[in-house]
């Protein structure tokens, strides 16, 4: 054939120049027929041989815990292809999330205690105060004036005490000239009785001694009396000085109500009027909040309820950071739950110290650790069949790079659900086991750990 085709390759003209116009064409597609013909037949063997030569290499099968997808089967020597996952704690079912809302751990009402026209308010929505700090001031010209009335009127109190005091001295005296008196006035009517008695003087000198005695006495009496009278009504004007002074002392103390201080260390979430209006005891300046930490109020299931406890560590996430979870725990739960929707309210708090400050208003989601949250969770695609009751097999891998090893180890198993299962005993958090294979392994056989393996 190959002779055919040189000879027809090597055709030459006829004798005396060119050949004829039919019989050119019909040898020009004749030797183009005969070469695609020799082309194909040279390339069908050859396509044939590489066929033949990648057969060998397509056993293998898919992957699972077990078996798996991808190059080289069971007859194949050299390492396995794995893929591994880290062993994790965690719950076998999805926790229960609850929405609610961020607001301040705590907050508090600057109100104004005395009335006065509002001179300064020198912080705004946003800006921080600490606790005790003075951020406005009321017009405190009245209150001076009735602070300086109430002095004056302490001062005329006090000058009545002075001269209730000198009265009572004065009666003393008094009463200290009319004992003197009385004294001497017995001792005359003494003196006299006896001598009317021998004869001496008359019966009358001597009832007259005597009548002069009993005045003298009534007239001591009269001044003992003064001298009580005087000193009650010194009591009275001390009493009466003490009550002004306590008037004085809540007078000066409503001054003081013209500093307008924060209630709390914080930030200003609301500034509620402005300088130059009337503000009027119990009216409302500022609202101020505590971020140092945010609280979360949700509505519980009462069937989640005996999950719950006090202190309970709990994850928050925010729809304005989605991607950075938040630690919590549970700080108060009510004792009573609504009767109609049969919800309890659940308070949890979350720390609000680090750098990324959080505020209040924001969505959060709460979730609460469901089930034995200590436990390790895997898939349970990765246990191989085999072992009693709740005794199962998994492969850890041991070593690293071409050291990496298979090792078959018994595992006992929980509860199951969606796909998942608890390990009960067998295999610690952090450790590296085997989720597919790319074929049957062994124990002790070494792996290469794929591109999607957890590391």
């Amino acid at each position: 054939m190959l002779r055919s085709l040189s000879s027809l390759w090597n055709c030459q003209p006829v004798e005396g120049g060119r050949p004829p116009r039919g019989s050119n064409l019909a040898l020009f597609l004749a030797c183009s027929l005969v070469g695609l013909v020799a082309i194909a037949g040279c390339r069908i063997p050859s396509e044939t041989a590489q066929a033949q030569q990648a057969q060998p290499g397509q056993a293998g099968g898919p992957g699972g815990g077990r078996p798996g997808g991808g190059p080289g089967g069971p007859g194949q020597g050299g390492p396995a292809s794995v893929e591994t996952a880290i062993a994790r704690s965690g719950a076998l079912q999805e926790a229960p999330t609850y929405t609610g809302t961020t607001q301040p751990v705590r907050q508090a009402s600057l109100r104004s205690q005395a009335e006065g026209r509002l001179l300064e308010l020198g912080v705004d929505v946003g800006d921080s105060v600490r606790e005790g700090e003075v951020v406005g001031r009321l017009d405190s010209r009245l209150l001076s004036a009735a602070v300086s009335q109430n002095r004056a009127e302490l001062a005329a109190l006090e000058s009545q005490v002075a001269q209730a005091q000198a009265e009572v001295s004065d009666a003393r005296a008094q009463a200290a000239q009319s004992e003197v008196e009385l004294q001497q006035a017995r001792m005359d009517s003494d003196r006299l009785q006896k001598l009317a008695a021998e004869g001496a003087v008359s019966q009358q000198q001597a009832d007259q001694a005597k009548t002069a005695a009993l005045s003298a006495e009534q007239v001591f009496r009269s001044a003992q009396e003064r001298i009580r009278t005087r000193e009650q009504a010194v009591v009275a004007a001390q009493r009466r000085v003490q009550a002004q002074q306590a008037t004085v002392a809540e007078t000066r103390e409503r001054q003081t109500f013209s500093l307008l201080t924060a209630p709390l260390t914080g930030i200003v979430l609301e500034r509620l009027t402005e300088p130059g209006n009337l503000v009027q005891p119990g009216n409302e300046v500022l609202r101020v909040g505590d971020f140092s930490a945010l609280k979360v109020a949700v509505q519980v299931s009462e069937l989640d309820l005996g999950q719950l406890r006090v202190g309970q560590a709990v994850e928050v996430r925010l729809d304005a950071f989605p991607d950075e979870p938040f630690a919590g725990r549970v700080s108060r739960i009510s004792p009573a739950a609504d009767p109609a929707s049969r919800l309890v309210p659940v308070e949890v708090v979350i720390p609000n110290s680090g750098s990324r400050r959080l505020g209040s208003g924001l969505l959060a989601r709460v979730q609460f650790q469901a089930g034995q949250a200590g436990r390790v969770v895997i898939p349970e695609e990765a246990l191989e069949a085999g072992g009693e009751g709740n005794d199962s097999v998994l492969f850890v891998v041991e070593g690293d790079g071409a050291e990496a090893r298979a090792v078959a180890r018994p595992v006992q198993v929980g509860d199951r659900a969606n796909g998942r299962i608890e390990i009960l005993s067998g295999l610690q958090p952090g450790e590296s086991f085997v989720l597919r294979s790319s074929r049957p392994l062994e124990d002790g056989q070494p792996v290469r750990l794929s591109i999607l393996s957890e590391r």
